[in-house]
């Protein structure tokens, strides 16, 4: 189940409408509906938080590991690189369509692929603000 259909779930099982949930969240109802229709995701780890209280889920249920792969790319390295994250997710995931890969292999593989990508990232943030201090 993605994010937005979570998102919706919840929300309708409170009998809530987008307009409330948007008030609650302090955002504009076409966020919401952003959220609801997997265009766009929540952009710190406090909106998802608020938006779990109010909802009265788990995060975890929410913020599945992918996501806050993508939530940390995006809180530590800009937009930019929360989208190349996502689409990092999107695309090592497509690798292993059908295949016959053990799920615990499959997590293991995508924890050493997130790590590789933010230690890169990382790195290169080292050596752009070494580059423009020297």
């Amino acid at each position: 189940m993605t994010f937005g259909e979570k998102v919706k779930n919840a929300r309708k099982q409170k009998n809530i409408s987008q307009d409330d949930l948007a008030t609650a969240m302090e955002v504009s109802r076409r966020t919401v509906t952003s959220w609801e229709t997997d265009r766009a995701l929540p952009r710190s780890r406090r909106v998802y938080e608020k938006l779990a209280s109010f909802l009265e889920v788990n995060i975890n249920y929410l913020l599945s590991e992918d996501d806050a792969f993508v939530l940390e790319a995006t809180e530590k390295y800009g937009m930019r690189a929360g989208r190349d994250a996502q689409k990092l997710m999107a695309e090592v995931t497509g690798l292993f369509a059908g295949g016959e890969m053990a799920e615990e292999d499959m997590d293991a593989f995508m924890f050493v692929v997130q790590q590789a990508y933010l230690d890169a990232k990382m790195k290169n943030r080292k050596y752009a603000s070494g580059k423009a201090e020297g």
